[in-house]
């Protein structure tokens, strides 16, 4: 009877054990990761991307330079033009009279500067009337002013082979009308240079 029992309690054992283990999972194992290679090393390809790009660089700073050159010529160019309408700028004399105005006077002193800049420099004063009086009269009076232009600058320090004088009368006026306006811009003394300014230099 005891021997029965023990057996069925092995057999019921065994099968229990044998539940057990078949409800048991079997453990998940990850896949291991694949390896990352890096790609093999190209010098030459290395060498051929830093060209590249030294050359792009040096591409942007030459035209950046070539940029600012460009403009540093046009402002030169724009500086020169204006000194030289402003030398080119003519004084302006009362009817039948020679002597420089005070409101001229400032016309005359611009100009120093730009005598100073271009020590060679040479200029023609032309000497222009109206033409109200004779063609003699009118020569006289235009090389009357013409002269008294050229000894103001001289007093103000210009040597006297540097100034030529001329005088057209009334053969050039800059306004062709017969009214006070008009003869007021043909009375005038006009400033030509004619030797020394090339390169013209710009007042400091």
């Amino acid at each position: 009877m005891h021997a029965r029992i023990r057996s069925l309690a092995l057999a019921a054992l065994a099968v229990s054990a044998m539940t057990t283990t078949a409800c048991k999972k079997k453990p998940v194992v990850a896949p291991a990761p694949t390896p990352v290679v890096a790609p093999p090393f190209n010098q030459d390809s290395a060498n051929a991307a830093e060209a590249a790009r030294r050359a792009a660089a040096e591409t942007a700073a030459k035209a950046a330079a070539d940029r600012a050159a460009a403009e540093a010529a046009a402002r030169l160019a724009a500086a020169v033009a204006a000194a030289k309408a402003e030398f080119a700028m003519p004084v302006y004399f009362d009817y039948d009279m020679s002597n420089i105005r005070d409101d001229q006077r400032a016309t005359l002193e611009a100009k120093l500067p730009i005598f100073a800049a271009n020590p060679d420099m040479r200029i023609r004063v032309a000497g222009h009337t109206d033409n109200r009086g004779s063609d003699e009269y009118n020569l006289a009076l235009g090389q009357r002013r013409a002269a008294e232009v050229k000894r103001y600058l001289v007093t103000r320090g210009i040597a006297e082979d540097r100034i030529d004088v001329v005088s057209f009368g009334e053969e050039r006026p800059a306004v062709a009308q017969d009214n006070e306006d008009a003869w007021g811009k043909n009375r005038r003394g006009e400033f030509e240079i004619i030797a020394g300014a090339n390169p013209f230099k710009l007042p400091r």
